[in-house]
């Protein structure tokens, strides 16, 4: 991941009407949505300079309730979303892909997988999704985003979830990109520490 720009990858959510801040407002939408639902405990993946999470917490009426992690590996995007971090939430510099990262903030209510799928082979997606219930607290909110060129693996990715026990909420495109919402219905299932979702291609 370090020979890509990850800070530079942000601009395009400053620029009106791109379709990164078209996705970007969409998921703000959903985190919206889950936070006035009650969530409390929120992990993200991949979180960049949390721009997702941290301006709607910043407004949000329960704010104050709210414990969350952020974890991403590029130091300088960990730096820029710390100082914009409100107290209660935690940004870890560490490797997104291993559920080490996660050990003490899961299970969350709302888990934001955001800007990763479409990164990864499809293997390593499947993998993820069969993995994120590890993350989740029964009843809780995945937000996820994928693109939507050929080959299209957004039903793929759906069926995967729905075979983990997770119930499709939303699903949402324009501009080539997709926001899906998915809820856990299944059983608790612990936090395997040492495991790797994926890998980046």
């Amino acid at each position: 991941m370090t020979d890509h720009d990850w800070v530079g990858w942000h601009d395009d959510y400053d620029r009106p009407g791109s379709p990164l801040r078209e996705r970007l407002l969409v998921v703000r939408r959903w985190v919206r949505l889950a936070l006035d639902e009650g969530a409390e405990r929120v992990v993200s993946l991949c979180a960049g300079q949390g721009r997702d999470l941290l301006p709607v917490l910043a407004e949000h009426p329960r704010r104050g309730l709210v414990r969350a992690r952020l974890v991403e590996l590029d130091d300088r995007n960990v730096r820029l979303a710390r100082a914009g971090a409100p107290e209660g939430v935690e940004v870890v510099c560490a490797d997104a892909a291993l559920t080490s990262a996660y050990l003490g903030a899961v299970p969350a209510d709302l888990v934001i997988a955001c800007g990763i799928f479409g990164n990864l082979c499809d293997d390593d997606v499947e993998r993820t999704v069969t993995v994120l219930p590890q993350l989740c607290a029964p009843g809780a909110t995945v937000i996820w985003t994928r693109h939507r060129r050929e080959p299209d693996l957004v039903p793929a990715i759906c069926a995967w979830f729905e075979r983990e026990r997770f119930e499709r909420v939303h699903l949402e495109g324009g501009a080539g990109h997709c926001v899906g919402v998915h809820r856990y219905t299944g059983p608790p299932r612990g936090l395997e520490p040492g495991g790797r979702m994926f890998t980046f291609r």
